[in-house]
């Protein structure tokens, strides 16, 4: 679908990448990875037509449509909600103003026999082909299960859009790219300003949905569960790889090693050569083995191992002041805002030691309870800190903060203490910062350099609580495991608000959950709280679908217990029955449009064209894959309901 041949950027004698090549096929699903500056970013601009490299092209067929979701835009409508995600359907209604233009026509005229009112009536059947084939019956519908799924709710959708944030302004954007549906769709970290129920919503809309896409993210967990091919850009070069990312992992270390012994095994071939060659040059008795060893080596073709970026390390900070048994205890909470209740009656104690989670959609109130620990808004009800008790708090607008005047060396030097001071330069380097970037001034860092440098000088100050509100949306994948490691050697207590399923994994003992104005507890790691929550949205299912009143305290424990055990089965029954449709409706989708496709090919050769047979079978063929989108459509928002 798309070629890229021979990319090569340059920036003031810096190469960025040089002379990289690869193909883009219909139906790919790639993650582009590589650590941050290595260049995914400005590849992304190339293909959007938004940048223009050194040397290279990038070839796009005619008519293909191409969708970008950069990290950072600049959003200015007055709009509500509804009415911008509405622009993602223009053509749509371009159609039905064209349709209603000739009808209103039609109804004119009494020429009826004429050659140029059957016209009329011929573009009318075309366009409402094409109005169904789109979705036009339905893109209403669509619309609100897009925004549904990315958070909002029905209420929003008549508030203007000025009212939201930006993160929520974002997600606006990305429900119109969906709702696109272009033939390529590029996505810069669009998990960024996404909670765990919108990010594993948009998984499964990208699954049933989308066409060609190359995603960019640092988040594991969302890039395995919707790609299955891996680019990584490492030191100007590109590793491609028809896995998933895991795997790609594994391959790519395994690669290494083959190189790696290759080499050692040519480098001892080519030492024991220069040896004899070096013994014998002078003895007219072996003047002819020398030459040929001299051939032999003029001729080999030098193995070489592909460089590795090792400006890693594991960092071990030094033992924290030791805390109070009890950190942080909340008792009967509440806050409200005017008439807006955040939450109430929140009550949890985090013990000395422990690693939790803040989760739940946004808006719910996490950065909030974060807020009234450190003492930042007024609330109601008791909230008690424990001994000795020292916060370290990364908001999120923590990068705003840092001193524009100091160097980033000097920002870490100021704050750093003992022995880690002689290790400046490494945990520079860990986060990126390695070489001249560390005598950079903070006044010229981007705002991603400038979370990571603000990560970093709270990491070493001494504290025994560290408080951070999405640490990792500024971090690529390999600072991010620098940081869970050290998190997870950590000696104090920590806690998390995080959306970041695989930096979670591992990391946190305990996630509270927040929604519906109250705050839950659960023990365990971040999948043990996933598994149990789709437990109990099941049970909830169960509970809201059984016909029968609540049984009372006085009713039959035993026939309560098969009353509730058959409702389940038959739940779960009419569960699995919706989603085989689905699937069943998804392949026969994906055989169709490929069988179109293969006679448009045909259609579009001098025989193909002349043969009327072909244009029947292409029209039978787009019927058919209408009536089945349809049911697609149909069956889709009947599991989607039976899933609220």
């Amino acid at each position: 679908m798309i070629s890229i041949e021979g990319l090569t950027v340059e920036f003031g004698g810096f190469t960025l990448f040089d002379g990289v090549s690869f193909i883009v096929n219909r139906k790919d699903r790639i993650a582009l990875t590589g650590k941050n500056g290595a260049g995914k970013t400005t590849l992304l601009k190339i293909i959007a037509g938004l940048q223009t490299p050194t040397s290279g092209h990038v070839s796009i067929p005619k008519n293909t449509t191409i969708g970008y979701l950069p990290q950072q835009m600049q959003l200015t409508d007055s709009h509500t909600v509804r009415e911008e995600t509405e622009k993602a359907f223009e053509q749509i209604h371009e159609m039905e103003r064209e349709i209603d233009l000739l009808n209103l026509e039609l109804a004119q005229r009494t020429d009826y026999e004429s050659e140029s009112f059957h016209k009329i009536i011929d573009r009318i059947t075309l366009l409402s082909e094409q109005f169904q084939m789109m979705g036009g019956a339905h893109y209403q519908a669509d619309l609100e299960r897009t925004l549904l799924g990315l958070g909002f709710r029905r209420e929003d959708f008549e508030r203007p859009t000025a009212e939201f944030s930006g993160g929520w302004r974002m997600r606006i954007e990305l429900a119109k790219l969906l709702l696109q549906r272009p033939d390529v769709l590029l996505l810069d970290e669009p998990t960024n300003h996404l909670d765990i129920e919108s990010i594993q919503w948009v998984e499964s809309f990208m699954a049933a949905n989308a066409n060609a896409v190359i995603l960019v993210s640092h988040d594991r967990a969302f890039i395995e569960n919707t790609t299955q091919r891996t680019i990584e850009l490492e030191l100007g070069k590109l590793y491609d790889y028809k896995v998933k990312y895991s795997e790609y992992v594994e391959l790519r270390k395994e690669r290494r090693e083959q190189q790696q012994r290759a080499y050692e095994n040519q480098q001892k071939m080519l030492a024991d050569t220069e040896a004899f060659i070096e013994r014998f040059r002078y003895k007219a008795t072996k003047a002819v083995q020398v030459q040929s060893r001299i051939k032999q080596l003029e001729k080999v073709e030098r193995i070489e191992v592909d460089e590795v970026d090792n400006a890693m390390l594991r960092l071990k900070f030094p033992p924290v002041p030791r805390s109070g048994s009890y950190p942080v205890i909340a008792e009967n909470l509440a806050k409200s805002y005017g008439d807006h209740l955040v939450f109430a009656g929140v009550n949890f104690t985090i013990h000395r030691g422990d690693k939790v989670a803040f989760v739940g959609k946004n808006g719910e109130g996490k950065t909030t309870l974060v807020k009234c620990i450190m003492g930042e808004v007024d609330f109601d009800g008791k909230l008690t800190l424990g001994h000795n008790v020292k916060i370290g708090y990364f908001a999120q607008n923590q990068a705003q903060l840092l001193d524009g005047n100091l160097t980033v060396f000097e920002t870490i030097d100021y704050v750093a203490q003992g022995d880690i001071r002689t290790k400046i330069r490494g945990i520079l380097g860990a986060f990126m910062f390695g070489g001249e970037a560390s005598d950079k001034k903070v006044s010229v860092l981007s705002g991603g350099e400038r979370s990571r440098l603000a990560m970093i000088r709270l990491l070493l100050e001494p504290v025994n609580v560290l408080i951070l509100d999405e640490p990792t949306n500024h971090l690529d994948m390999r600072s991010k495991d620098v940081l869970k490691e050290a998190l997870i050697d950590f000696d104090g207590t920590v806690v998390v608000v995080s959306h970041d399923r695989d930096f979670l994994d591992g990391l946190v003992d305990k996630v509270y959950e927040f929604g519906n104005q109250r705050v839950k507890e659960h023990l365990g790691g971040i999948y043990d709280f996933l598994e149990h929550k789709k437990i109990a949205n099941l049970r909830e299912l169960e509970r809201k679908s059984t016909l029968t009143p609540e049984p009372s305290e006085s009713s039959d424990r035993s026939s309560s217990s098969k009353l509730s055990y058959e409702a389940q089965k038959e739940q779960n029954r009419l569960l699995k029955r919706l989603e085989k449709a689905v699937a069943d409706a998804e392949k026969l989708i994906e055989r169709l449009e490929a069988e179109i496709a293969a006679l448009e090919e045909k259609l579009a050769t001098t025989e193909g064209a002349a043969n009327a047979e072909l244009y029947n079978q292409h029209e039978a063929l787009k019927q058919q894959l209408a009536h089945t989108l349809e049911v697609w459509t149909e069956k889709t928002m009947e599991l989607e309901n039976f899933k609220v």
